[in-house]
């Protein structure tokens, strides 16, 4: 049994190790090199170019040491068959040559040898330039290996928000409507209209988290697919200070929200056209920031203007800083605050853009902060 255990670790030790093809008709050549590198590496050995590709197709080793002048077959010829062949072109030719003229060497790089080492042989300058090489084409090797894993990581990324969007959408859409459907009730108490408030609000919270997740990277790359509709704004918006209370009754906060210039009356409507989550995620973000920029004690206003966009202005006492001014939109920067994400005001902008509007930082007013946001008109 020790026996046995042995040689399996000199097996896998064996195979762990880079295998190197040493191509040359002249046999003390040879064996220089199998000295040299055959501690390190794993060496096979062919004495003609035409052996040489019959070995490489059999066994490709992960590098190839090759002489140019052989008979039958030279190295330039070898090299141009490696190259030709899908299956054979990334391995590594060194060309092994007493030949020093300028045209030889750039002929073999020409066909794609990587390198050349030159006869007589100093051998720490063969350890070197193969170490070298191997090291360098170990790294693509990773280099690739990642790619596909990336490729692979992608494509379930893409499976899992298909299965997300239809298993956990689906479902949240249908307990944020029923509510509404049930405050038509006449027989409701008002804890019971407020347990509906809150099941609404917990299933737009929801949403929220599923649509960050899923479609900002369909944003970023530009292959959201939207799906514009009538949209009251003013009916998002008090939602969302709704759902905010808890923050700001803690700074003491007042929110005004003006139509035109005069206060919302309950009655009014606001439309614009858009897809109302992602107006939900994107002025949740945009309010949840103006409050926790806001001093403590201040009122925030909300102001919606019909134009040929329309205007939503939201406006806090506070100044953003110079410095952070042209960065205000940036992914993941953050400032005055611990714990941030960075991706508040970033996703915002994403979500505008992608309902076909726009956003920008007004810090105009000293000692206020105002964002703008623009969105189509519904017709």
């Amino acid at each position: 049994m020790k026996l046995e255990s042995k040689t399996t670790e000199i097996n896998m030790e064996k195979s762990l190790k880079q295998s190197i093809l040493i191509v040359d008709d002249v046999e003390i050549n040879i064996d220089t090199l199998v000295g040299t590198l055959g501690d390190e590496y794993e060496i096979s050995v062919a004495m003609d170019g035409v052996t040489a590709l019959q070995l490489v197709e059999t066994q490709p080793p992960d590098l190839i040491l090759l002489d140019i002048m052989m008979p039958r077959m030279d190295g330039y010829e070898v090299c141009r068959r490696l190259k030709a062949s899908a299956s054979t072109a990334d391995i590594p030719v060194i060309f092994l040559t007493a030949l020093s003229e300028l045209d030889n060497k750039i002929n073999g790089f020409k066909l794609g040898a990587v390198d050349y080492i030159t006869k007589p042989f100093e051998l720490m300058e063969v350890l070197a330039r193969v170490k070298t090489h191997l090291s360098l084409k170990a790294a693509l090797e990773r280099l690739e290996r990642q790619n596909q894993e990336l490729i692979v990581a992608a494509k379930l990324r893409g499976d899992v928000e298909r299965i997300t969007q239809h298993d956990l959408k689906g479902p949240l859409s249908a307990i944020i409507c029923f509510p509404q459907v049930m405050r038509g009730d006449s027989n409701l108490t008002e804890e019971q209209r407020e347990y509906l408030d809150n099941i609404e609000q917990s299933g737009y919270k929801m949403l929220n988290i599923i649509s960050l997740s899923l479609g900002l990277f369909k944003m970023e790359m530009g292959n959201y697919e939207l799906a514009p509709v009538p949209v009251d704004l003013l009916r998002v918006l008090r939602k969302v200070v709704m759902e905010l209370r808890s923050l700001r009754e803690g700074k003491s906060l007042s929110v005004e929200i003006l139509l035109s210039g005069a206060p919302a009356l309950e009655n009014d409507v606001f439309p614009i056209l858009g897809e109302e989550l992602l107006c939900y995620s994107m002025f949740s973000n945009l309010i949840k920031n103006a409050f926790e920029h806001s001093p403590d004690a201040e009122l925030v206003t909300i102001s919606l203007n019909r134009a040929e966009m329309n205007l939503v202005r939201i406006r806090n006492l506070g100044a953003t800083p110079p410095e952070f001014r042209e960065r205000f939109f940036e992914k993941y920067a953050t400032h005055g605050k611990t714990g941030g994400t960075g991706l508040g005001t970033y996703s915002a902008k994403l979500m505008a853009t992608t309902m076909d509007g726009d956003i920008e930082l007004d810090a105009s007013t000293p000692g206020e902060t105002s964002i703008l946001v623009r969105l189509p008109v519904s017709t």
